[in-house]
């Protein structure tokens, strides 16, 4: 199928896109496509307008700024899988881009875009939770600082509003004994996942855990922040077996997963307690 009509829009900077994303609600914005592009072939989206911002240079950058690791919505998965800046201040958001899908979608996908969609089964969304990043977005000359658990309202829905457009992602810069590994299960390696986890670990001077977050995609509606379920590791100087058995009946408490024709509940529950154990131990050796 080809997609229904619809005018088009290529934007040289941030205020044309956003000129144009107000003029009508049936806008949507066209940066790598790889989500919106297949939905409007099978008509699933029938935008009257699309907005093309991949000339909008300013939405394409990686700066580090004040501690603060600053990715330009267009930036593509791949710049995210290979720059080294980002491989060094935002390691997480790099490992985490190089389970996406195949090097050609990675080419071509974006960080908003991906953020943007809202797919409850995307790494980068629950890596965005697990380093408790923002997203900055604007709209008629104002902006906003979304944090990521305010991020996702559902299956492919954010609370962004209405001629908003999302600029650029913003992460807090590594603690000095930080580690951080993404961990998921597919079918085959490229396929969606069944269920990803994404963990963060800092730690003290003496070697004792000071910080632990982890979040999980494919286990909802949204991403998952299961932050709640490794309180375990506050204080501890090694994961003991004991510690990471106490973590995964945390993960297991936390998590309602959904059943589906990839995956039951029952499976979905297995997963993240597992992936979490091994994510933890990965990020936990990278902190020394």
């Amino acid at each position: 199928m080809k997609p229904a009509a619809f005018d088009y829009v290529a934007a040289s900077t941030v205020s044309e896109a956003l000129e144009a994303l107000g003029s009508t609600e049936e806008a949507r914005v066209l940066a790598g496509g790889q989500s919106l592009v297949p939905l409007m072939n099978l008509r699933l989206a029938r935008p009257s307008l699309l907005i093309d911002i991949n000339g909008v240079e300013e939405l394409d950058h990686v700066d580090v700024v004040d501690g603060e690791v600053r990715i330009g919505a267009t930036c593509r998965h791949r710049r995210l899988e290979l720059d080294p800046e980002i491989r060094l201040s935002a390691p997480l958001i790099a490992e985490a881009a190089s389970f996406i899908a195949h090097t050609q979608v990675r080419n071509r996908g974006t960080i908003g875009g991906s953020l943007a969609h809202a797919d409850p089964v995307a790494e980068l969304g629950a890596a965005l939770v697990a380093l408790d990043g923002r997203v900055r977005v604007r709209r008629d000359g104002t902006e906003r600082e979304v944090p990521a658990a305010g991020l996702f309202a559902g299956f492919f829905e954010t609370t962004l509003e209405p001629g908003e457009l999302l600029l650029e992602v913003l992460l807090p810069s590594p603690e000095g004994r930080a580690g951080s590994a993404f961990r998921e299960f597919a079918p085959r390696h490229g396929d969606f996942a069944i269920v990803g986890i994404a963990a963060h670990v800092v730690r003290a001077e003496d070697g004792r855990c000071t910080s632990a977050r982890v979040a999980g995609c494919g286990l909802g509606s949204t991403p998952v922040d299961l932050t709640v379920a490794v309180g375990a590791l506050l204080g501890q100087a090694e994961p003991t077996d004991a510690v990471l058995r106490e973590v995964a009946a945390g993960v297991d408490a936390a998590v309602d997963p959904p059943s589906d024709v990839h995956a039951d509940a029952d499976d979905r529950r297995e997963l993240a307690q597992l992936l979490t154990v091994e994510a933890l131990r990965v990020a936990w050796e990278r902190a020394r």
